[in-house]
């Protein structure tokens, strides 16, 4: 069902309190990537040009619903005012006396940031009277946090109940169109790259993109546990022996789609991996079947499997990707993720979405961020929505 959008109200003379999602990492004290203030700005340029007044809410980390300075959204106001090129008021409290009184002095076309949503106990567990005393702030809410959109939170949820109109912010609308119509709907060849640890964690968007895609290219931890699916050994890699009959599942229902489902025919293995010092001992690589032996683990894609991906996203027009290829974080073991980061980034006759979580630091420390269509804001609700779930922060707004 299609929701309301900003698109579709009048802001004019109105407090809009936004939901955004200013979860950013900090470092002595600035924020050290600004990816989801950037993505934020089209949603409350459009509240101030139309004439209303943006109210920002947002968490930032797990401060267990108390106050700590370490979370403190004070930063993030200095960043997102550098960003705006205008004053961003920073206000100590996000519900309350404090926060009415800040919000009651506001003028058309300022912006206020609010202290962090979490300091607040109801904030997780979705209390309606703070959702209540959110609500009171504004005369129009707006979601614009897709990364917090699969929870439902007093400040992405509860507060639609008591605050309308409740409508989409310009990313949202934007995920929800990329992650959504154009998956639903892609563009032939359609080449999903799946990778990260566990099987477990992706059978079910496997699953639902089996219905969806062309080719599924499979990489990360999770190849192991399809290895031994195959028959082949691992030695000492990351895997899911237990989920070995869900694997077979998955590639028996590819084959009968007609869908192309490829392994990693070679891999990068090393003797040990110290992920704390971020190093790893003597590196070699798997047999000429792909069999890794005892006292060996996988830890990234080999290069004849670069170069099969790589053909394959080459000829793609719709590309997805979630997960990275191998342990990217460690030098050594990067080059299988980046490569495919750049085959998807030199294919400009394709869309490519990059879905969430660590894809997106890996295309971004692979330098190829600027070169892809859409990077999506969400993690878990990257995957969540892919998977098929409502999302109760999407659910709560109005429909058309």
């Amino acid at each position: 069902m299609a929701k309301k959008t900003i698109q579709d109200t009048d802001l004019s003379g109105k407090r809009a309190v936004i939901r955004v999602d200013f979860n950013v990492p900090l470092q002595d004290g600035k924020v050290s990537d600004k990816t989801r203030i950037l993505g934020s700005l089209p949603t409350i340029k459009h509240v101030i040009e139309q004439g209303g007044t943006a109210v920002l809410l947002s968490h930032l980390g797990r401060p267990k619903g108390e106050a700590n300075p370490k979370y403190s959204l004070a930063p993030v106001a200095e960043a997102l005012s550098t960003e705006l090129g205008q004053p961003v008021i920073f206000v100590p409290e996000s519900a309350g006396e404090v926060a009415e009184k800040a919000v009651s002095e506001l003028t058309s076309g300022s912006v206020a940031l609010l202290e962090n949503v979490r300091y607040h106990p109801g904030e997780e567990k979705n209390d309606l009277e703070l959702a209540q005393s959110f609500a009171s702030l504004g005369d129009i809410y707006i979601n614009d946090a897709f990364g917090t959109a699969h929870r439902a939170h007093a400040s992405t949820a509860g507060i639609a109940q008591y605050l309308q109109p409740a409508v989409a912010g310009y990313l949202i609308q934007k995920e929800l169109e990329y992650l959504g119509e154009k998956t639903e709907d892609a563009e032939s060849p359609f080449v999903v790259i799946l990778g990260g640890a566990k099987v477990s964690d992706k059978i079910t968007v496997i699953d639902r993109l089996l219905e969806k895609a062309d080719t599924i290219l499979i990489g990360g931890a999770m190849a192991y546990t399809f290895a031994l699916a195959n028959g082949k050994t691992v030695g000492d890699s990351l895997s899911e022996p237990d989920f070995v009959d869900t694997a077979r599942s998955a590639m028996k229902k590819a084959e009968e789609k007609g869908v192309k489902f490829l392994l990693p025919v070679d891999n990068m293995i090393v003797d040990s991996l110290d992920f704390d010092n971020m190093s790893v001992g003597n590196i070699s690589a798997s047999d000429e079947k792909g069999n890794i032996p005892d006292g060996w683990e996988g830890v990234d894609i080999g290069p004849k499997t670069m170069e099969l991906y790589a053909k394959e996203l080459a000829e793609a027009r719709t590309i997805l990707m979630n997960g990275p290829m191998g342990i990217f974080e460690i030098e050594a073991c990067s080059k299988g993720t980046f490569a495919i980061a750049e085959a998807v980034a030199k294919n400009p006759e394709a869309i490519s979405i990059i879905g969430g979580g660590d894809s997106v630091k890996a295309i971004n420390q692979a330098g190829f961020g600027g070169d892809v269509s859409f990077i999506s804001t969400g993690g878990g609700a990257s995957l969540e929505f892919l998977e098929g779930k409502a999302l109760p922060g999407v659910e709560a707004l109005e429909d058309k």
